[in-house]
């Protein structure tokens, strides 16, 4: 009995390790679940513990719905992580599906040294109860390089972040609020310690590149800036839009040469 017990306990202990393998070679930046009214996904996504912040429309035929839960925050509370706090759901009315970030992909790209495997997978698991299990999105990076992809040599990393301004932060945080009488704003999410996520609607003409470069990632948007530390901050739209479209080639990537120029421009504007 007691060898039988022994077993038993030996091969829950290789069941569980093999079940927080980490993933090997490409993963998908994407999933494809089964089409749903925004109303019934934005129930779906409550349901399973996601906190939604903001239902957007970065086409006419698409809606985003940016997301968080207490793990993303957690591990997105620390500086210079705050982007990594929120998923985003695509309910894509031109393809007629609901597409959702892969966590594991995003959050190794964001979360750089504070990724923590197990607990994205549990995130990735609420997501795929929530949506479905969905199709990989042929949008791929080899795993292990996310942590440091750059699009090519000369490119930016994560780290090399637009610095839009400097000051206190509820100042700056004001600032974002009250430009323009606050007609930019989609979401703010508290990450604590002055540490502030927020959701920037650009302007129309400049979201125009969703639709020359592929409409089918257009939950990109809305844009973030992340104020903590006495600075405002953006993701280098070099680095971010290359991540987030991981097929788009040097040539494509030039039919929009000056939309990151264009981004970190308008960012800065509520702080001049």
């Amino acid at each position: 009995m007691r060898k039988i017990a022994g077993f038993m306990a030996a091969f829950m202990l290789l069941g569980f390790t093999a079940a927080a393998e980490e993933p090997a070679g490409e993963i998908s930046a994407y999933y494809y679940a089964a089409y749903a009214e925004t109303a019934a996904v934005k129930q779906r996504l409550e349901s399973a513990g996601f906190e939604v912040l903001a239902d957007y429309a970065p086409t006419p035929k698409c809606e985003t719905l940016v997301v968080s839960c207490p793990g993303l925050k957690s591990m997105a509370s620390k500086p210079k992580r705050g982007f990594g706090a929120v998923m985003r759901v695509l309910v894509d009315g031109e393809n007629r599906r609901v597409a959702y970030m892969n966590p594991l992909y995003f959050s190794k790209a964001f979360l750089q040294d504070d990724y923590d495997y197990a607990t994205v997978q549990k995130v990735a698991d609420k997501l795929k109860a929530a949506l479905g299990e969905g199709t990989p999105s042929p949008d791929k990076q080899d795993y292990d390089e996310l942590g440091g992809y750059h699009f090519m040599m000369g490119m930016p990393y994560y780290e090399d972040m637009d610095e839009l301004a400097e000051g206190d932060d509820a100042a700056l945080l004001k600032k974002l609020e009250t430009f323009e009488g606050g007609k930019h704003i989609v979401f703010k999410l508290d990450l604590g310690e002055g540490r502030t996520l927020v959701g920037y609607d650009l302007a129309d003409e400049t979201e125009k590149f969703v639709n020359k470069i592929g409409a089918q990632n257009a939950e990109v948007l809305p844009y973030t800036v992340l104020i903590e530390d006495g600075k405002a901050t953006a993701l280098a739209a070099k680095y971010y839009l290359a991540v987030s479209y991981p097929l788009l080639t040097m040539g494509e990537f030039m039919t929009i040469a000056g939309v990151p120029g264009t981004i970190e421009s308008e960012l800065k504007q509520p702080f001049q």
